[in-house]
């Protein structure tokens, strides 16, 4: 398909726009690829704190994307499947990390699950310590992540209908037969989708994560947060580990794509 038939029926001059906002994003990537040092790009991705920032946000991440699995696809199931009074609001609840600024929920946090927090307290006296530990990084990452699942699934329900639902209820399958035989199959894709992005998100949290869990190397100190403290230290190696986020995330991104065209 040539670029003239493929702009039938868009106005020209969308395709202006739409190119400078394109450049808009490429160009201070390419600039970031362009900073590089790519003689001392190994050493400078391989070194202890890099690779113990990365295994950890890998982690973590993998951890807090099941924790949205978990609690994300009951919620969606809930937005999309039934009606009840107070569903708006509780929709705007759900979505709000998406808008909040991640430092914010990392004082929410902080003042839920910190020393002297809202179940703080009580999980201390039961000798469980939540803040400025990994479980704290899991729990930030999962708060700004989980909407991201949420949204994705709740799209995907909404567009496969009720019809084989009905079908497999009228022959006398039971709800939870019919959601684990019947709904999650037809929107695989979109819960994939949602799963990925989620992922994609986690390894990217910075702001909640340095409020609620602290940078203790090996123990909450992400990668981002590793970019972030080389960025005063060697800028060298805070050029190149952000390199190594961006292809994380094309990389997580483009599956996450393939994967909503395939399935």
């Amino acid at each position: 398909m040539t670029l003239r038939e493929s702009a039938v029926g868009l106005p020209r001059w969308a395709l202006v726009p739409a190119g400078a906002g394109a450049l808009f994003v490429v160009l201070p990537l390419a600039a970031l690829v362009s900073r590089v040092d790519w003689t001392r790009f190994g050493s400078l991705i391989t070194s202890d704190a890099s690779l113990a920032a990365l295994e950890l946000s890998l982690r973590t991440s993998a951890a807090s994307t099941l924790l949205c699995l978990v609690f994300g696809m009951p919620m969606a199931l809930v937005l999309a499947r039934s009606r009840f009074v107070g569903q708006d609001l509780l929709r705007s609840v759900v979505l709000l990390p998406l808008v909040l600024p991640p430092v914010v929920g990392g004082i929410a946090l902080l003042y839920t699950f910190g020393r002297r927090g809202l179940l703080g307290h009580a999980l201390e006296v039961a000798g469980v310590q939540i803040a400025f530990s990994t479980i704290a990084v899991v729990l930030a990452q999962t708060f700004v992540a989980l909407p991201f699942l949420v949204v994705s699934l709740e799209g995907a329900l909404r567009s496969a209908g009720h019809r084989y639902d009905v079908v497999a209820a009228s022959l006398g399958a039971g709800p939870t037969t019919v959601l684990f035989r019947v709904t999650l199959p037809l929107v695989l894709p979109g819960l994939l989708s949602g799963a990925v992005l989620a992922f994609a998100r986690a390894l990217g949290e910075f702001g909640a994560t340095i409020t609620f869990a602290g940078s203790l190397q090996g123990v909450t100190r992400t990668l981002p947060l590793e970019i972030y403290l080389q960025r005063e230290a060697d800028a060298d190696a805070a050029v190149a580990l952000s390199v190594v986020l961006m292809v994380v995330a094309v990389v997580v991104i483009a599956f996450a794509r393939r994967g909503k065209g395939v399935l």
